[in-house]
């Protein structure tokens, strides 16, 4: 992996007794992607402030290209910033507002005028060099933004949620255009949002947050396919979880326990997890196979017994289709199974007794 160029050691924020960011570590690659994820109050947003200098922190250090710039002004940090409000200047047409921040490092106009000509170009809205803000559509002014902010080549690119104000089709788009302007540009961004399918589909790494703490740092797949809490399996798609108890382990694979159904295979990449520990049973709506009588089904390749459960409602949207499942065991919570919508598939009625299965490497033992 490349070196760091953001290097975050013991970084904390207090306001009064409520602690916004708790003691944090974290290193950035040159030229990563990464997506500060989490609920309101989680502290990315207070962790993108202090590495913007918006903020100061209490405790802890920021680098950046290996220069102590924790008590800088936003302005030492060669960075830029891309807000949701997109911050245009209303009095200033978009070339002059691509050009100011080239103005305030003292740029002369001929270069000036080049450079934002290549932003332009970057963003694909080199004809709109004249017109003022107000002229553009929500994407477009979006676009401006993110070219005035490029236009300098700051080493890191900050994000608060750019995204958030436009609607899906055109903030899909936009995902798209992000993710090919940081791949022909190679700078490093720091991106935040609340949209679990942004963080996902953007992504080299997410840093999951909650509760002003790191809760996981890792790649999409990582997070999605192995999380090591409950709170990451709940909070990063959809998930359903199940009570269980670990009977056997075999390195990662675990022999678990469901009261009322039997025994089932799992994953569990927790070396805590032991032979009789509580854990939960996390398996993805798009694993579960869904059988017309469950006496005929069986979790995969170690034939454990499916889970009977009566079906209460379907729901179709669009391309997927959802099946909201209630198994027949005490306490059990309601289960959701997801798969392609097809004119062709199967048919159900609701208050039918489906069996639901899955193979034993779709389902993930986490400890509770």
């Amino acid at each position: 992996m490349p070196a760091s160029n953001l290097q975050i050691t013991g970084l904390c924020k207090r306001y009064g007794e409520f602690v916004a960011l708790a003691p944090t570590d974290l290193d950035v690659a040159h030229g990563e992607f990464l997506t500060l994820l989490g609920p309101s109050g989680s502290g990315k947003t207070t962790l993108l402030s202090l590495i913007a200098g918006l903020a100061e922190p209490d405790a802890g250090q920021i680098r950046i290209n290996g220069e102590d710039v924790t008590y800088g002004a936003p302005y030492e940090r060669d960075i830029g910033m891309v807000f949701q409000n997109y911050a245009l200047f209303p009095h200033m047409t978009v070339a002059e507002n691509i050009a100011f921040p080239l103005q305030m490092r003292g740029t002369d106009a001929k270069n000036a005028r080049a450079k934002v000509m290549d932003a332009l170009e970057m963003v694909h809205l080199p004809h709109v060099a004249e017109r003022f803000p107000r002229e553009l559509s929500g994407g477009q002014q979006q676009r401006i933004a993110l070219a005035r902010c490029m236009v300098y080549r700051p080493s890191i690119i900050l994000m608060d949620e750019p995204l958030g104000a436009l609607d899906k089709k055109l903030r899909d788009h936009m995902q798209l255009e992000i993710k090919r302007i940081h791949r022909e540009l190679g700078t490093t961004i720091v991106y935040v949002t609340h949209d679990q399918e942004e963080a996902m589909t953007m992504s080299d790494r997410i840093c999951l947050m909650n509760a002003g703490s790191i809760a996981q740092l890792g790649t999409p797949d990582e997070l999605y396919f192995r999380p090591k809490s409950v709170f990451v399996a709940d909070f990063l798609g959809e998930s359903n979880l199940l009570d269980a108890i670990v009977t056997a382990r075999d390195g990662d694979a675990v022999r678990v326990n469901l009261a009322g159904v039997g025994h089932a295979q799992a994953m569990a990449y927790d070396p805590a997890i032991r032979h009789g520990g509580n854990v939960k049973l996390m398996l993805r709506p798009q694993n579960l196979r869904i059988h017309a009588t469950h006496e005929h089904a069986g979790n995969g390749d170690a034939g454990n017994s499916a889970l009977p459960a009566k079906l209460a409602d379907i729901m179709v949207s669009g391309s997927m289709t959802r099946l909201y499942l209630k198994p027949q065991l005490p306490d059990a919570p309601p289960l959701v199974a997801a798969f392609p919508t097809s004119p062709s598939g199967a048919r159900y009625e609701i208050g039918q007794t489906l069996g639901v299965s899955w193979q034993p490497g779709d389902a993930v033992a986490i400890a509770e």
